[in-house]
């Protein structure tokens, strides 16, 4: 027993101790990584950095290493522990093109909020999309772990609430979210899906295909799992991504949740699109999907920078939608 004991012992101390190196090791590459970016990245952050820090880093995982961005608003004191927002960009875009869209840091400048923009390899997919549809070959689950430890590094070198974590993508990158919540539920308080399939669609290449159309064989989520709630944003001209997915990805999750009810309403404010705003609601009132089907979007950012690719500046707001949504999830965590 004593023995034993002097074991466990050891044993925990040698997990602190590979602990504490780890962490060391992390920080001080991240330093000479970033320092040894600082130059070249400025110039291209242009426009990004106004009102903050567009800072570099690179995360590693045992199936790979990815590139990431992180907005950090001006002013952050040593004792502010600010909520994360990770962005997860579409086919043919990257890390800076994508926040240009969105403009989500000027959102996370005033709001007070971290953004981090993990950035896909070319080499992992020449088209830059996210890889959520090799589920067969494990490749989408290996791309998942390696964004998980983008946000675990950024969450340890950084001032990140852990409790205030959320997700979000668009096309590619909406799926990608939503199979990053099936992997790692208990680490996000919501997920956002602007133009994306869900999760279980697909798992090769030519299976995406057909999910794309609205044509995947959709799998059940777990019931016994508490899925963080679900904002879908869907255009109803999206011909790259069938609406008929967000419809999906909605149901699968308040179906998860139990028995429900939908609400709809109409919203149209100004020149912008109109859409229609259901909630799937489970007893007690809690919002555990909200679907925003817009009319006359297409595969688009809604209410994006109209000078960039697959953004759309007639539409609705979908950065401050997805902000408030995300908002909304921490208050009723920390009640």
């Amino acid at each position: 027993m004593a023995r034993r004991s002097k074991q466990s012992l050891w044993t925990r101390s040698l997990q602190r101790t590979a602990s504490a190196l780890t962490r060391s090791t992390i920080k001080a590459g991240s330093r000479a990584l970033t320092k040894s970016l600082r130059a070249p990245t400025a110039k291209k952050a242009r426009g990004l950095t106004s009102q903050g820090d567009w800072i570099t880093g690179v995360a590693m995982a045992s199936m790979g290493a990815r590139r990431y961005h992180l907005f950090k608003p001006a002013g952050v004191q040593l004792n502010e522990r600010l909520p994360l927002l990770v962005m997860l960009h579409g086919c043919g875009q990257d890390a800076q093109s994508f926040a240009l869209s969105t403009r989500m840091n000027r959102l996370a400048a005033r709001e007070r909020f971290l953004v981090l923009y993990p950035e896909q390899d070319r080499r992992a997919n020449p088209q830059g999309c996210w890889n959520w549809y090799g589920t067969r070959t494990k490749v989408a689950y290996g791309e998942a772990a390696i964004l998980m430890a983008a946000v675990q590094q950024v969450s340890l070198l950084y001032p990140v609430d852990p409790h205030r974590i959320a997700i979000a993508g668009m096309s590619a990158g909406a799926s990608m979210a939503a199979l990053m919540v099936t992997r790692y539920p208990d680490q996000f308080r919501a997920v956002a899906m602007h133009s994306g399939v869900p999760p279980g669609a697909a798992e090769s290449s030519v299976s995406a295909l057909a999910a794309m159309r609205g044509r995947g064989a959709i799998q059940a989520l777990s019931t016994s799992t508490n899925w963080p709630a679900l904002l879908v944003i869907h255009g109803d001209q999206d011909v790259i991504v069938a609406a008929s997915n967000g419809q999906a990805a909605a149901r699968l999750w308040a179906e998860a949740a139990g028995p429900h009810v939908e609400k709809s309403r109409q919203v149209s404010r100004g020149q912008r699109h109109p859409m229609t705003v259901t909630d799937f609601k489970v007893r007690g009132g809690r919002t555990v999907a909200t679907l925003c089907a817009i009319d006359g979007l297409a595969h688009a950012w809604s209410g994006g920078q109209a000078r960039q690719a697959y953004s759309d500046a007639q539409g609705p707001d979908a950065s401050r939608m997805i902000w408030s949504f995300a908002a909304r999830q921490f208050e009723i965590t920390k009640a």
